[in-house]
């Protein structure tokens, strides 16, 4: 299964630390969605925005086993089409939060999706948007 992750679960280590081993990891963004970041980071569907994340391939199991933890149980997945990197498309399963779910700020986590969006090469305009967040 394709999974799209936009969050920090787009760090290999941080999957790994969760006992996941992810297959190959590809940059992509999904039209059509923007990045939210409250207590949590989600994609919300908004007509003309571009959310930028990572698709990875991992087990049907390994994504619902990540998804149960109590902290992210309220995501659900929802079927996108991400735009790779190497031009080609793709479906896959991004895990977002209900609209009526996001709630609060989270600076600390904002920087630290920065971080790691930056060291993936997203665009200037998206990373500014990442720490105007929280």
């Amino acid at each position: 299964m394709n999974v799209f992750f936009y969050g920090l679960f787009m760090d290999e280590a941080l999957l790994a630390k969760k006992g996941v081993s992810p297959g190959r990891a590809v940059v992509g963004y999904v039209d059509g969605f923007a990045l939210r970041i409250g207590e949590r980071a989600t994609l919300l569907r908004s007509e003309g925005s571009r959310a930028y994340g990572v698709m990875m391939t991992v087990s049907r199991n390994e994504a619902e086993e990540l998804y149960s933890d109590s902290s992210v149980a309220d995501y659900v997945p929802e079927p996108v089409i991400v735009s790779l990197s190497d031009g080609r498309k793709a479906e896959a399963i991004c895990y977002n939060l209900p609209a009526n779910k996001v709630a609060g700020t989270n600076k600390t986590y904002a920087n630290s999706l920065a971080l790691v969006a930056a060291r993936l090469g997203f665009p200037e305009a998206y990373l500014d948007e990442i720490r105007s967040a929280g």
